[in-house]
């Protein structure tokens, strides 16, 4: 086993796959050391680390009910999560500087945790109050492009809308950023508040097709460039913050599900209050859906008279957004028009029932239906019919809009493609 480890730690490890090597038991490793070796890491924090990891699915399954917990299926998806919430914050871990800063991807479809909305990029830059830097870039065309400076204890965050800056003639925008306006500066500038220390930033897409997403970087410029060799003391530091982020992440939702079903939510919505860090001017409400395989949820809501954006999605019942570029398991305004009478009616089923404005659960019988209204003029909660998939379309206008099995594919091939050209990462 010595010599096949020292083979395998002599390849380019990618990704967790280090990870899983580093989780082998200490007397396992200490079978390579040499007579006296003490049997810990010469990584300082390092066993730390690696022990944090330990008790990490345990931590995620103990909110969870008993039947769930004992369940195969959802033990292998808390492992799954678990690594979610890792890799996202080693993301961080390893990038976030605020003297060379740069936009991370945060979370979204492989770092499925949180809930991610299948129509926004996420992405975050670690940043110093004290410091000057300038956001700039190209604007884009989707309905909402977005930066917010993240600190504790409010939602109502000081955000950067990227379409307000003024553009030259080529479409490009320059924002200065910093604790105040240098003397005699007419261009844009946003306040940096003295308690922020990251930004996060959201691209949100309706038409995945044919939108332009924005461009944006953000640069210190109160010094000049240059990034000296990390000191072992900031590299330790950033190894031992690790299990607090991931320890945070990955148990933050996963009973949210079960605790609104609990409330009587199944099968029917309510307004959501959201936590810190939510979209300015955005709308929540939440419903579980419990349904079999030959049952269909109809969603059915009136459509705000002005609204800068709306969707539907699903989650599962540990909460991770339901695939959606693979399954049609979304809908905004440009993929799901209201019926000629003016009412939105989506279906929600494991079975494709026809219509166009279909949401997949792609093989989970229990998980959240999440609607979002966004600068809209108002906010109505639809209501819900439970009926037989075979009873779909006679439960609907006779004009609703269906499409064939063919047609179907087709859409969800195109949705694959189109957010595969997006900037995830």
């Amino acid at each position: 086993m010595g010599r096949h480890l020292k083979r395998s730690l002599g390849k380019t490890v990618v990704g967790l796959a280090a990870v899983a090597l580093a989780t082998l038991p200490l007397a396992a490793r200490a079978q390579d050391a040499p007579a006296g070796t003490p049997q810990q890491s010469p990584v300082v924090g390092w066993d730390e680390f690696i022990e944090s990891l330990r008790d990490l699915p345990d931590r995620m399954l103990a909110k969870l009910p008993e039947e769930m917990r004992q369940d195969p299926q959802i033990r292998a998806e808390i492992g799954r999560i678990a690594l979610e919430a890792l890799a996202s914050s080693s993301i961080e871990t390893l990038g976030a500087d605020p003297q060379a800063p740069v936009f991370l991807p945060a979370i979204g479809q492989v770092l499925d945790v949180g809930q991610p909305n299948a129509d926004t990029v996420y992405k975050s830059a670690s940043v110093d109050p004290t410091q000057v830097y300038r956001i700039s870039g190209k604007a884009g065309t989707i309905p909402i492009a977005v930066i917010a400076q993240v600190f504790p204890g409010s939602n109502a965050r000081p955000h950067l809308d990227l379409s307000t800056p003024a553009t030259d003639k080529e479409g490009r925008f320059s924002v200065l950023l910093g604790s105040e306006r240098p003397k005699g500066y007419t261009g844009d500038f946003w306040k940096l508040e003295p308690d922020t220390h990251r930004l996060m930033m959201r691209f949100v897409s309706a038409d995945w097709s044919h939108e332009v997403q924005p461009v944006v970087t953000i640069q210190r410029v109160s010094g000049a460039m240059g990034r000296p060799r990390p000191s072992a003391q900031d590299l330790t530091a950033r190894l031992r913050a690790l299990p607090r982020a991931f320890g945070y992440l990955a148990p933050m939702f996963v009973d949210r599900v079960e605790k609104l079903a609990v409330e009587g939510y199944v099968n029917r919505f309510k307004a959501m209050v959201p936590a810190e860090g939510a979209l300015a001017s955005q709308f929540y409400y939440d419903g579980v859906f419990d349904l079999k395989d030959d049952e269909a949820l109809i969603v059915e809501s009136d459509v705000p008279e002005t609204c800068e954006y709306r969707s539907l999605i699903l989650t599962n019942r540990l909460y991770e957004t339901i695939d959606w570029t693979n399954n049609h398991s979304s809908l905004n305004a440009a993929q799901a028009a209201p019926d000629s009478d003016g009412k939105l009616r989506i279906v929600v089923s494991a079975k494709d029932p026809g219509v166009k404005n279909w949401l997949d659960t792609a093989g989970y019988s229990r998980g959240m239906i999440q609607g979002r209204w966004t600068g809209c003029s108002s906010q109505p909660i639809p209501s819900t019919t439970k009926v037989k998939v075979k009873d779909v379309l006679k439960s609907l206008p006779a004009d609703v809009a269906k499409v064939t099995p063919e047609q179907r594919d087709a859409i969800v091939r195109e949705r694959n493609r189109a957010y595969q050209e997006r900037a995830l990462w």
